[in-house]
């Protein structure tokens, strides 16, 4: 046989392999995500509670949804545990900077620092569970050490979404703070040498250099943490099952669960579930908008 007419023949089966490995994730992704969401859409216009067959109710689920107080008051719950995003940002960037000096044992605070990032996060929701606990918890014997009558964190309608929000913070944490280390490391020299010559304190130096040159880490971090505080659910379902006293820690995911597999109001969490995907989807778009703005090059 040619050299010629077994070029194609190799080159058919190597396009055949390519395709093995491509098609996997492909059919992956139209199984458990595509299609998912397209019956979500479809079911959302339909009286259904995932026993029998669903039965198209129209703009129904819609209108009940926002006439819902429970569903506002997740959703409010969703946004507000939210404030914790710029507070672990700057609480990231500042741990970034002092590790990105030269001091002793900063590869062990580092790695104390991403510990909470691996581990579980039923792990983690169990072990501040404890932490909070109004009785015997870490937290409030602390406090009582400095003389502080601790409150009962978990069970207070005024507590329970700041506590869940040092908890957010601390578990994300490591994570921000290595990305903003290796941005600050890929800083080049020369700017803040040229910076300093033409007379640059710290503080412009941090203000006109570190910040601009690690907003693209900022960026990915607000985008990627926006769409993650959208679905948080399991810390919520460990930490406080009912939702929390007067329902105050509920989070939009959950009252979705909620809903869905203890209600069987299948229809109506699809309904929640797709105004959810398009507020972020929007949020998103908005963020990649804004960015386009700050976007700028070095010459």
């Amino acid at each position: 046989m040619s050299t010629s007419t077994r070029r194609p023949r190799l080159h058919r089966q190597e396009h055949l392999t390519a395709l093995a490995f491509v098609a996997l994730p492909v059919i992956g992704f139209l199984l458990f995500t595509l299609y998912p969401m397209l019956f979500s859409i479809y079911a959302s216009f339909t009286d259904w509670n995932g026993l029998t067959a669903p039965v198209f109710s129209g703009l129904d689920n819609y209108i009940a949804m926002f006439q819902d107080p429970y569903f506002l008051e997740a959703m409010y719950n969703t946004f507000y545990l939210m404030i914790g995003i710029p507070i672990g940002l700057v609480i990231s960037l500042a741990l970034a900077l002092a590790m990105n000096r030269k001091m002793r044992g900063s590869t062990f605070f580092r790695t104390v620092y991403y510990v909470p990032v691996i581990s579980s996060i039923a792990a983690v929701a169990i072990l501040w569970q404890w932490a909070f606990n109004g009785d015997f918890g870490l937290i409030n014997q602390t406090l009582a050490l400095v003389g502080i009558d601790g409150p009962n964190w978990l069970q207070d309608a005024n507590m329970v979404k700041p506590a869940l929000i040092i908890m957010a913070i601390w578990k994300g944490l490591g994570f921000s703070m290595l990305l903003y280390l290796a941005a600050l490391q890929s800083v080049p020299r020369h700017l803040y040498e040229a910076a300093a010559l033409d007379g640059a304190g710290a503080w412009q130096q941090f203000r006109h250099i570190t910040v601009p040159m690690v907003r693209p880490v900022t960026f990915f971090l607000v985008v990627t943490s926006v769409i993650a505080g959208s679905q948080v659910f399991v810390e919520i379902d460990i930490m406080t099952p009912t939702g929390g006293p007067e329902f105050s820690s509920a989070t939009i995911v959950w009252y979705i669960w909620q809903k869905a597999f203890d209600n069987l109001q299948m229809g109506y969490a699809s309904a929640m579930s797709v105004v959810l995907g398009l507020m972020v989807f929007l949020i998103t778009f908005i963020q990649f908008r804004l960015n386009r703005r700050n976007q700028f090059s070095i010459d």
